[in-house]
């Protein structure tokens, strides 16, 4: 290890859930690079982490679909930061409405899984190069339990949190003996701009700090959690004291990331 401060990468840092895990991060010691398709929502969140940290913060406007900007990005983000330790995907969207998928506009359900995807595989590409060669990093990727569980709406919000799910274990299983460990971290409901503006959230009272999603994600930073690597851990109900003493039966289990579930012993896809 250097003397360097740990690094930590937010996209969708610009406000709601990510502007929240930037200013977490920072007050824990991280230095930053911002991500975000709004430069003017950026600086804002930088001017914050100035007020509350002494953070070195880079900000850098970036369209994560846009294959050419997101390895410009990359590049800037090493450039600044000198390596990154913990890579945080935040960056999403839901559709334009709630409605099941034969009255939804298609289109727009690709929009949701090209954004939620397509963003995260990009930049975890560009990045992970020199994550190897540094000797590890972390990955966060923002889940949802709508990624394991059926919905009446919202096909393309399912589908890409489902994809999300696969590609953890996918990276999990392919680099964690060189250092790489992946996690699904579900912030449970926070109340932001989006998900106030969604009628299924219309009554709802109980929503999830972000404070206490930031908790999380810098308990991931730290290591605390490194022996879940490859699971899904959800901000709103878990703990981080719960989750190490359950640590054990997750692992004997298997449980805690998508697999197919098997009807027993005499399966034959055992």
């Amino acid at each position: 290890m250097s003397d360097r401060r740990p690094t930590a990468v937010v996209t969708g840092a610009g406000r709601g859930i990510g502007a929240g895990l930037a200013i977490g991060l920072a007050r824990r010691g991280y230095d930053l690079a911002l991500l975000g398709r709004t430069p003017e929502h950026l600086e804002a969140v930088a001017r914050q982490v100035a007020e509350q940290s002494d953070a070195a913060v880079t900000t850098v406007p970036v369209d994560l679909v846009d294959p050419e900007a997101v390895r410009a990005a990359a590049a800037r983000v090493e450039r600044a930061l000198g390596g990154v330790d913990l890579l945080v995907h935040n960056a999403g969207v839901v559709e334009h409405a709630e409605l099941p998928f034969a009255e939804d506009d298609v289109e727009d359900t690709w929009r949701v899984i090209e954004v939620n995807v397509r963003g995260p595989l990009m930049l975890t590409h560009a990045l992970l190069p020199g994550m190897l060669a540094a000797g590890g990093a972390r990955i966060v990727h923002l889940n949802s339990g709508a990624g394991h569980k059926a919905s009446p709406s919202m096909t393309g919000y399912g589908i890409s949190k489902g994809a999300l799910a696969r590609l953890t274990t996918l990276l999990d299983a392919q680099y964690r003996e060189r250092g790489i460990l992946v996690f699904d971290l579900a912030p449970g409901v926070v109340r932001t701009d989006m998900t106030s503006s969604m009628p299924m959230h219309d009554s709802r009272t109980d929503w999830t700090p972000v404070e206490d999603v930031a908790a999380m994600l810098v308990a991931i930073g730290s290591g605390a959690l490194d022996a879940l690597a490859g699971r899904f851990v959800h901000a709103g109900l878990d703990t981080v004291d719960g989750l190490r003493e359950a640590t054990g039966t997750i692992l004997s289990s298997d449980a805690r990331r998508l697999r197919l579930a098997l009807w027993g012993q005499d399966d034959p896809l055992g």
